[in-house]
């Protein structure tokens, strides 16, 4: 780990950080030389894992046990953060569920129950940090959104209708926490390989899939039928321009 990197100093809490894509957020973060929280909901063995990796390099990490749609958990787990190490100036707000059921199959417990840590969590999660992100100067919020927001995935409408959410509640706070020095952003990945719990679905492989541009402002868009041995895709054309 490179003690002395560009966030040498700083203190990022990373929620979901057990696996996949929060497990590499906190790797990545640690390495430039962040402290890390590592949080998760009930994985002790994955997060500790995480912490392990991060503290055997040279950086350093704590593990954090927290459910992140439960106010009083993410207050405990912000406070113990603040005091392990002084702060927090970072929040990745990447916690959420993966479900695949059909809408007509849904039930509103299962509705809450993805938007109570997708969009909720991250509401709450933001509420805690802030104050002491103000105390410090500044700092950073990050959440993580997703493609089938922008381009609708059947079997999936409480997730995608969570995200959505995220990314208004992050347009917001972009403009209300800037002047504290607070900078607020949605990240939206693509596919990525990662490891699913059978709830989620069965993933398709990303080498059986293509992508191409999709919608006025050409979008890349992932679709099956693509293979490794296809031409690449061509660099996106600037939209055309809308007729009045």
């Amino acid at each position: 780990m490179n003690m002395q990197g560009t966030l040498s100093g700083k203190v990022a809490l990373v929620t979901g950080a057990g696996k996949n894509i929060g497990r590499a957020i906190a790797l990545r973060l640690a390495a430039d030389g962040a402290c890390v929280v590592v949080n998760g909901r009930r994985d002790a063995a994955a997060l500790e894992a995480v912490v392990s990796e991060i503290n055997g390099r040279g950086g350093q990490a704590v593990m954090a046990l927290a459910d992140v749609s439960d106010p009083a958990a993410v207050g405990r787990m912000v406070s113990d953060a603040a005091a392990a190490f002084g702060g927090i100036d970072i929040l990745v707000s990447n916690a959420g569920l993966r479900r695949q059921t059909p809408f007509l199959d849904m039930s509103l417990d299962e509705w809450r129950e993805i938007l109570s840590v997708a969009l909720d969590g991250a509401f709450i999660l933001a509420r805690a940090v802030a104050p002491h992100m103000i105390r410090r100067g500044g700092g950073a919020i990050v959440a993580l959104s997703g493609i089938s927001t922008h381009i609708g995935t059947a079997n999936r409408c409480h997730v995608s209708a969570s995200k959505a959410g995220l990314e208004g509640l992050i347009r917001a706070l972009a403009i209300e926490l800037a002047p504290h020095g607070i900078t607020a952003n949605c990240v939206a990945p693509g596919s990525v390989d990662t490891v699913r719990g059978e709830s989620a679905g069965v993933a398709r492989p990303i080498s059986t899939m293509r992508r191409f541009h999709c919608g006025a402002r050409r979008h890349w868009k992932t679709s099956p039928a693509w293979s490794a041995t296809s031409p690449a895709p061509t660099a996106p054309t600037s939209p055309a321009r809308r007729s009045t």
